[in-house]
């Protein structure tokens, strides 16, 4: 089933192969390697804007230049998709943030549509 969104421009398009894009794009082994245990320690967590977040304000700048660093590649990524896709930069953003919390294992942190930090 392939699911459709409606843009505010008033046109539709399949998000499925922007998702599948994403999914093929995903972070490499070591970077999601890099990520895994400060997901675990509450320190950082998922958005639906489709960027990493810091749940905590005082996290050690090691972990600052690692969401700065993942963010960066990610946008790249959601630009590339979006130019190839011929779809606003921000679709394909709301696409990486919606495959990226479905995939974060419970217990780790998302940030929801009203700003709030809750464990999954």
């Amino acid at each position: 089933m392939m699911k459709k969104l409606r843009t505010k421009a008033g046109r539709w398009f399949t998000v499925l192969p922007i998702y599948l894009l994403i999914i093929s794009l995903g972070t490499s082994h070591a970077m999601a390697g890099a990520l895994d245990q400060p997901k675990a320690d509450g320190m950082i967590g998922e958005q639906t804007n489709g960027y990493l977040g810091l749940v905590r304000q005082d996290v050690s700048p090691d972990i600052k230049a690692l969401v700065r660093d993942v963010n960066a590649k990610r946008k790249a990524r959601y630009q590339a998709i979006a130019g190839k896709q011929s779809v606003p930069l921000l679709e394909v953003e709301q696409v990486g943030g919606t495959t990226a919390i479905e995939k974060t294992l419970r217990g780790n942190y998302i940030k929801d549509n009203s700003g709030r930090w809750r464990k999954k």
